[in-house]
């Protein structure tokens, strides 16, 4: 028993030397120099106190490292996101609504014009939205990292093709790149767009040549508007108190599904949450798609880059991307 504790002990000490040194490699408001060698400074003396483990005196060793983790653990909860930065254009603005009636009232609705070269044409929209009107949610994943990783949208469609699509990234400043171990470390500050389809969708399928893939919800109507009024909300909230990105806890997909629970929807925790590229066949399992169709036929349907490239900017982008898709609508 005294051994298992103590190797407990031991791998407590080497988890924690692995984020408080990442965590003043990343977050340490000095030179990279000088936060390299903090940060090594840190691992060593972590290290040589999980080597102490099997010699005494341990405390020696163990005491200084533990004073500094506290310390570190101390200055962590003191970061807060950044209210106001040089942001990058795409993720400048936050979006935030109001509700009179059934009329759903947006400011900041992105609908950028995306060249070839990944520059744009911006352009910030206000939006109302007929509440009754909505009639379906669905599901695009666009792959960036094979496909074990994807970034989510939902879009919820409204009469007359009609769509609003809504994309959870990271607010990067101006010349800033996502990094998925960096924004494990309060790098970025969290941001949920809402955007035209055009704008959102296409630059992914036509400009990054990502995989794009679109499922369409089985979601009754009154279910996709408590979702939508959600993420109404969060970014509401947002845009008063701003919250960091994190590459595993708050991200696309996580975010979705904690908006999701909340309005009732009900599912266990999946490791396809995480590994979020499988996410088409959790939803697939849970009765979410469309199941007249075994999945891989779906999946097989859902590709819409050909459709996407062939429409490009036209005014019938949306309605273009979804032919041949299957849909519970249908």
């Amino acid at each position: 028993m005294f051994r298992a504790a103590e190797a407990a002990f031991g791998l407590a000490l080497l988890l924690a030397t692995i984020w408080a040194s990442l965590a003043l490699f990343y977050r340490l408001p000095v030179s990279p120099a000088i936060r390299g060698a903090a940060a090594g400074s840190l691992a060593l003396l972590g290290v040589v106190a999980v080597i102490s483990m099997i010699w005494r005196p341990r405390l020696v060793v163990i005491l200084p490292f533990v004073l500094c983790f506290t310390g570190i653990v101390v200055w962590w909860g003191s970061i807060e996101p950044p209210a106001a930065a040089n942001w990058a254009g795409d993720v400048a603005r936050l979006v935030t609504g109001t509700v009179d009636s059934d009329i759903l009232t947006l400011t900041n609705v992105r609908n950028f014009t995306w060249k070839s070269d990944g520059s744009f044409v911006e352009k910030w929209e206000p939006r109302a939205y007929d509440l009754k009107k909505l009639k379906s949610l669905d599901l695009f994943m666009s792959y960036w990292a094979g496909p074990e990783m994807a970034h989510m949208i939902l879009s919820f469609g409204f009469d007359g093709d009609q769509y609003l699509a809504w994309s959870i990234e990271v607010r990067r400043t101006a010349g800033g790149k996502f990094s998925p171990l960096g924004d494990l470390f309060k790098s970025n500050p969290l941001v949920i767009i809402a955007a035209d389809e055009r704008d959102v969708v296409r630059v992914r399928s036509n400009i990054r040549g990502e995989d794009v893939q679109l499922f369409r919800m089985r979601a009754p109507p009154a279910n996709a508007a408590r979702l939508l009024l959600q993420y109404v909300s969060d970014a509401n909230a947002l845009a008063e108190h701003p919250r960091f990105y994190n590459s595993l806890t708050t991200n696309c997909t996580t975010t979705a599904a904690k908006m999701m629970r909340a309005v009732g929807a009900t599912f266990p925790f999946d490791w396809r949450l995480i590994v979020n590229g499988y996410l088409p066949e959790f939803a697939y399992d849970r009765n979410a798609l469309d199941k007249k169709l075994p999945f891989e036929e779906l999946k097989a349907a859902a590709h819409i880059a050909p459709r996407a490239k062939s429409a490009d900017a036209s005014e019938d982008f949306s309605k273009a991307i979804r032919e041949g898709v299957p849909s519970p609508l249908d």
